[in-house]
């Protein structure tokens, strides 16, 4: 099944699970998984939130990120793929000079 996200209306999400800035995402769900291009502008953060029906995988397409993943601080940039485990926690903030783009699948686990 082809999902087309340039036919998925935008989203824009002010502090998103707490975070800074505005997550803009076309995502596609259904009850097992959310599959989304997501885009956070300079300074723009997800905020730290832990996983507890879910997993999540972030593939960085554009732009430099730093990630804290269970209190760690992990730098990414284009390439680099980012796995949060059921029952871990996360947070992925723009510090690169441009957008921050970036593909992240989460499928439910319970």
């Amino acid at each position: 099944m082809k999902i087309d996200f340039e036919n998925i209306e935008r989203s824009d999400i002010p502090g998103f699970k707490g975070g800074e800035g505005v997550t803009s995402t076309r995502m596609y769900t259904d009850p097992r998984i959310k599959i989304m291009m997501g885009e956070l502008a300079v300074g723009a953060s997800i905020g730290l939130h832990t996983h507890e029906t879910s997993s999540e995988t972030i593939y960085i397409l554009e732009g430099e990120a730093k990630m804290i993943f269970d209190g760690a601080e992990e730098h990414l940039a284009p390439g680099d793929v980012s796995y949060c485990p059921l029952g871990h926690t996360h947070s992925l903030i723009n510090i690169g000079p441009g957008p921050l783009r970036f593909f992240a699948v989460v499928p439910e686990h319970k």
